[in-house]
């Protein structure tokens, strides 16, 4: 069966956003009581949905989050991104030659994608094939995410593969009937996160953005070879 659609994550497959995100994350909510680190962070929530994350974290709280809280994560978020994100290395070159149709299917909100989409040149070559997990009940590992954006883009799940950095999204993708690889070049990805997504349920992993074309075409050709 070919492969009709591309989905990829946002945060740590084609921005390397992941260390920025989870030190402003782990700087906030320790300003506002719940004292954590960024390799927390990391650890608990990297691929879940803020809302999921921010669920957890009031229960173990006893009491919600104050409201201040929400506008300096995002004050904090979208200072880091616009002075020190960067894409993917070669994410800009993969999407220049990839045949499939893309799209996007993240935990995070239309509101930061625009913001960390936007300062690495990105959100303009998708939009509006964007979609979040605020669109559907239930975020990333549940399968919902990423069977409304084939919905949405009119492919089968069979004939999609979602590039995940994740965990979450590896469950997610294979919820989903899809095919998933893991990306482990991002820079938050340490020494055991290939064999991680492996073990997790990747298909295959790789570092290098540029390798995905080829990835892409090896799958078609083994699925066509039985």
């Amino acid at each position: 069966m070919p492969i009709d659609l591309i989905i990829f994550d946002c945060d740590g497959v084609l921005v390397d956003s992941e260390v920025i995100s989870c030190r402003a994350h782990a700087d906030v909510l320790t300003r506002h009581g719940y004292p954590i680190t960024s390799e927390q962070v990391s650890e608990r929530f990297l691929g879940r949905s803020t809302k999921q994350a921010n669920l957890e974290i009031e229960t173990e709280l006893g009491r919600k989050l104050p409201e201040a809280y929400h506008g300096d994560l995002q004050d904090e978020l979208f200072r880091a991104f616009e002075a020190d994100l960067e894409a993917i290395r070669g994410i800009h070159d993969v999407l220049d030659v990839v045949t499939q149709r893309v799209c996007v299917a993240s935990s995070g909100s239309h509101s930061r994608m625009q913001v960390s989409l936007g300062s690495t040149g990105l959100y303009e070559r998708l939009a509006p094939n964007i979609f979040s997990s605020s669109q559907v009940m239930n975020g990333k590992p549940a399968p919902d995410l990423f069977l409304f954006a084939a919905r949405e883009m009119g492919v089968p799940p069979e004939r999609c593969v979602v590039i995940e950095d994740s965990l979450a999204g590896i469950a997610g993708a294979r919820a989903a009937g899809m095919i998933v690889f893991g990306f482990y070049g991002g820079s938050h990805c340490g020494d055991g996160h290939a064999e991680t997504l492996r073990q997790a349920g990747a298909n295959l992993t790789f570092a290098d953005m540029h390798q995905l074309p080829e990835l892409v075409r090896r799958v078609e050709a083994e699925a066509l070879a039985g």
